[in-house]
């Protein structure tokens, strides 16, 4: 949708037009700083579109480290979002196709923790692996939620599984303590140490 050229047209338009946009939220409701959303007045998609679709645009500043594009404007990213909803409260729209979106990044995550490969050729073995999967997973993002931070608390599993899981280490007991040692070269041994404080921090579940 954001590569459609009328749409791009438009959005330019719209662009300028400072009283088009209002503040976005998250999921929360929370207002997300630097985020705006605004509703195109007219849906410049032709005649072969179903009627009755409205195009809500976000725009945000470009994240720490993303690459500008020639789609994007003074510094701002653009988003379009194609839908035949007629809530009036175009923000809320927005957080919830936001939300969408999250549900979609956890499927791609699943693929990447082994769910686009069954390995077996019955059905209930392919089921119990896909059992597996959604435990790593599940661990993964108590992981990123109770025990990393920065990137890696946002990062998708390929690259968890380059900088975290994959460091070597050496398992070794001293004075009745089992003990992890780490690579001190590892770029992010650091953070891996961090992780385990944290996790050692966490209170023992009751019964």
């Amino acid at each position: 949708m954001g590569k459609h050229p009328k749409v791009q047209a438009a959005v330019r338009a719209v662009h300028d037009d400072p009283s088009a946009w209002t503040p976005a939220v998250r999921q929360d409701g929370s207002v997300r700083e630097g985020a705006e959303v605004a509703e195109l007045a007219d849906v410049p998609l032709g005649e072969d579109w179903p009627e009755g679709l409205r195009i809500i645009i976000r725009r945000e500043p470009l994240h720490p480290g993303a690459q500008q594009t020639f789609d994007d404007l003074d510094g701002q990213r653009f988003t379009a979002l194609l839908t035949d909803l007629e809530d009036d409260d175009i923000v809320a729209l927005d957080a919830c196709h936001r939300a969408r979106a999250h549900i979609e990044n956890r499927i791609k995550d699943a693929k990447d923790t082994g769910l686009a490969n069954l390995p077996c050729g019955d059905f209930a073995r392919n089921g119990v692996w896909g059992a597996l999967v959604m435990v790593a997973l599940t661990l993964v993002c108590w992981a990123q939620t109770l025990l990393l931070d920065g990137e890696l608390a946002l990062a998708r599993p390929p690259t968890l599984r380059y900088r975290l899981w994959h460091v070597a280490a050496r398992i070794a007991r001293h004075g009745r303590r089992i003990l992890v040692r780490l690579d001190a070269n590892w770029p992010w041994a650091t953070a891996v140490w961090r992780a385990f404080q944290r996790l050692w921090a966490l209170p023992v579940p009751a019964g």
